[in-house]
């Protein structure tokens, strides 16, 4: 699980990335202001784990990542400075948020559909019994 907080236009956004079984989860979250660091842990101990839950659909990962066992401490603070310089996000994980943006949107296509498809409905029995009403004469 990766946890990347970057400044996107006037907000800084965080991507939560998830591997499990060779398909990658990311989810986005708007931090707003520049977070805090308790801000952040705030959001991983609160909301980052329901709002990866709700992700419903995944891309294909890259790759398998690599485990090492050992490594070496400049390495490792190399590794994570190269990580700060980089901006923005994977392109998996771009791939896996416009697939969950695709799914949301058709998913809301359809309920609005049926909100819009049961509104005539009510409004046309609403005239049928207006009518009635009127040819019985009241």
């Amino acid at each position: 699980m990766k946890l990347t907080v970057f400044f996107e236009g006037e907000f800084w956004v965080g991507v939560v990335e998830h591997e499990e079984d060779g398909r990658l989860k990311a989810c986005r979250y708007v931090f707003g202001a520049e977070p805090y660091d308790a801000e952040v842990l705030g959001f991983i101990h609160g909301p980052m784990m329901p709002l990866l839950a709700r992700t419903e659909t995944a891309a294909e990962a890259a790759g398998p990542l690599r485990r090492r066992e050992r490594v070496n401490p400049k390495r490792l603070a190399r590794e994570a400075a190269k990580e700060m310089q980089r901006k923005g996000v994977g392109s998996a994980a771009q791939e896996a948020l416009r697939l969950e943006l695709e799914h949301r949107k058709a998913v809301r296509k359809t309920v609005t559909k049926a909100e819009r498809e049961a509104e005539k409905e009510r409004k046309r029995e609403l005239a049928v019994q207006k009518a009635k009403a009127k040819h019985r004469g009241r």
